[in-house]
């Protein structure tokens, strides 16, 4: 029996210690509910804005978009969203350079002569707690 309660200690201590946490994300200010939100979770600076952590494709409705993110380790993210309005998997530019679809971005970094640096755009995950993003679309 004492083992018993031994080895039940040991794992709830494992589980609180290894706690995931989760990301509750809301977005707002979408022109429309024509296409998709692309929304990338990035988890480190080096891959801000190229190769995401995970990833949702979301359905907009009434202009806005809530997602979870789930299973999430201890540390700090980033999170940038496009509305794909014209549904071609790609957030598309004028001239190479100028955003012609909406976005948005984790602290709603606001444009400022080309794309959010990660400093202005990460945010702590810790504790097993649920973290709360909301980002409004520009």
């Amino acid at each position: 029996m004492k083992s018993l309660l031994t080895i039940s200690l040991l794992l709830l201590n494992s589980f609180m210690f290894h706690a995931q946490n989760t990301i509750d994300v809301s977005i707002t200010g979408f022109k429309n509910d024509t296409g998709k939100a692309m929304i990338g979770l990035y988890s480190e600076n080096s891959n801000f804005l190229k190769k995401v952590y995970k990833s949702f494709v979301a359905k907009i409705i009434n202009g806005k978009v809530e997602v979870v993110f789930e299973d999430i380790p201890e540390g700090t993210y980033a999170i940038s969203v496009y509305h794909d309005e014209n549904d071609n998997n790609e957030f598309d530019r004028l001239f190479g350079m100028f955003p012609k679809e909406n976005y948005g971005n984790s602290n709603n970094v606001p444009p400022l002569f080309g794309p959010p640096k990660w400093e202005d755009a990460k945010f702590e995950v810790r504790n097993g707690r649920i973290t709360q993003i909301n980002i409004e679309m520009m």
